[in-house]
């Protein structure tokens, strides 16, 4: 579905991005950059709760991946710039990894804790095909030669996850990864969030019980205060950021029946960020040092145009020998329906410091011509204080119940996106003078300037299986500057639903953007 709930989160700092270049599968999206597709937030459980799992289905307990690896941010900064370590990922063959758990605490134990363990198998094929015939003769290599290949940290990356409840309503979370030769990222995450808590709590009753979680308790708002060092975020071009410390406090309400919902979150980032996979590149002010106070609300309204209400009886299906019970492959879609829903709101930020820091080495973070007045980059001019309006529209399309094998399920998803109202303000106007006249000089295309459209577009294949295309579509062309549509983003999946979890399902996702797939296990999301 495409959420509605994206055009406030997206202003904060702890949106999750669903990232195959990290061990426990998450990065951070940018704050301010454009809503990201729907495919690409992360799901409400943890990797390390979803690979035990995984590991009943899979050959041997290995889960696939596919993504380049990430060179580390010191070596950037060795080579003076991210060049020659973004060059290096053109050459490498440890793209396809497999992951698996290696340790899960005893089921009887009140905390979980997990160690995992990745592999890229392909680069290890590929470094000893490459011994053997390095020379001019076919030669055997040496034990000694097959155990150096075999023992390349760059192969290999851990993974050790904790968490434990400390009240019925509060949990905490302890996380550490290496990557081998790139140093080690760590985060503690201290959240009252109902939605991780119901979860959790569905994925311990359905699948043995790999962590004992108190039942959840709901309240009237989700707190978050996390600690990262180093933190991993994504920009909205794919580009992979290294902030050295980032810790937030991210304070919301739940929707209220008169849909009205706020946040409030304090922020800071502390060190200047790195780009890993990307050269030439602005860095995005949000990431730059300094602490911030932000706070949102909004107004949400739904109303369906029809819908189709779910009959018990039609679950029966009778024959000449017995009755069974027909139950659909997700609960939370089975009533066929066409509805329209939309949010609007505003957003109010307050930066302290970062700006003395900025000036020290601005050759460091030129992009190119995208210099302001100043000299500096466009995407480093920060204002002490901003403020502005957001909004989006949904139109939703369900065809079938899904709960027979085929051709009992499509959907269509469709959500227009103002990021920035001051922007697209702005931006209209640009267009009606380019309309009335012709341009004297070309203008730097502002990204949130731009109505953003997203097509989220869902069809049963066979049972329950379900192929899905989630893509984002700009008016503008980022490239050129004209006024044309353009795909910004695409993503494509096939998921399995699991009748067992009743709205829980197994996502395998690619995008091509970023050259990235993974296997998820995803619960209440559609």
């Amino acid at each position: 579905m495409a959420k509605l709930r994206t055009a406030m989160d997206c202003a904060f700092w702890d949106v999750n991005l669903s990232s195959a270049a990290t061990v426990d599968g998450v990065a951070r999206a940018v704050p301010g950059d454009p809503f990201p597709v729907g495919l690409a937030r992360a799901g409400t459980t943890f990797r390390a709760q979803q690979l035990p799992v995984f590991a009943r289905g899979f050959p041997l307990g290995l889960v696939p991946n596919f993504c380049p690896p990430l060179p580390s941010s010191s070596s950037c900064a060795a080579s003076g710039s991210p060049s020659s370590a973004a060059a290096s990922l053109k050459d490498t063959h440890g793209s396809f990894a497999l992951q698996t758990p290696l340790f899960i605490n005893p089921p009887s134990s009140n905390w979980w804790v997990t160690l995992m363990a990745q592999l890229r198998p392909k680069k290890l094929f590929t470094s000893i095909k490459a011994e053997v015939t390095g020379g001019d003769e076919l030669e055997i290599p040496g034990l000694m030669n097959i155990l150096k290949i075999v023992c390349d940290k760059t192969l290999y990356a851990a993974g050790l996850c904790s968490q434990l409840p400390l009240t019925p309503n509060s949990s905490l979370v302890l996380s550490t990864e290496a990557h081998g030769g790139q140093g080690r990222r760590s985060k503690a995450i201290y959240f009252h969030k109902i939605a991780h808590e119901l979860a959790n709590e569905l994925v311990c009753n359905c699948l043995a019980d790999y962590s004992s979680l108190p039942c959840a308790q709901f309240s009237h708002h989700d707190v978050t205060l996390e600690a990262a060092w180093p933190e991993l975020f994504i920009d909205r071009n794919g580009t992979y950021w290294e902030v050295p410390a980032s810790v937030s406090l991210d304070l919301a309400s739940l929707v209220s029946k008169s849909g009205l919902r706020y946040r409030f979150g304090i922020h800071k980032n502390g060190g200047h960020p790195q780009p890993l996979n990307a050269t030439c590149v602005d860095v995005p002010a949000s990431l730059m040092p300094g602490w911030c106070a932000k706070s949102a609300f909004s107004y949400e309204k739904n109303m369906d145009i029809w819908r189709e209400k779910d009959n018990p009886q039609d679950a029966i299906v009778r024959t000449k020998e017995r009755k069974f019970l027909r139950i659909p492959y997700d609960i939370r879609l089975n009533e066929p329906h066409s509805a329209v829903s939309g949010i609007i709101g505003g957003a109010c930020a307050a930066w302290l410091g970062g700006n003395i820091n900025l000036c020290s080495n601005p050759t460091k973070y030129l992009g190119g011509e995208n210099q302001g007045p100043d000299g500096f980059p466009y995407s480093l001019s920060r204002s002490p204080f901003s403020a502005d309006l957001f909004g989006s529209l949904r139109y939703t399309l369900q065809h079938g119940k899904f709960r027979e094998s085929f051709y009992d399920f499509t959907r269509l998803d469709a959500r227009l996106d103002i990021c920035s109202g001051f922007a697209f303000a702005k931006g209209a106007r640009y267009l009606l003078s380019d309309m009335l006249k012709k341009p004297s000089e070309r203008r730097k295309v502002n990204p949130l300037a731009s109505p953003k459209l997203n097509i989220i577009f869902q069809q049963q294949v066979a049972g329950p299986i379900v192929f899905r295309v989630d893509s984002r579509i700009s008016a503008n062309s980022p490239a050129t500057g004209k006024h044309f549509p353009h795909v910004e983003d695409v993503m494509y999946s096939l998921c399995y639903s699991l009748k067992l979890l009743e709205s829980g399902k197994v996502v395998f996702w690619y995008s091509p953007k970023r050259k990235e797939g993974m296997v998820e296990l995803r619960l209440f999301e559609f």
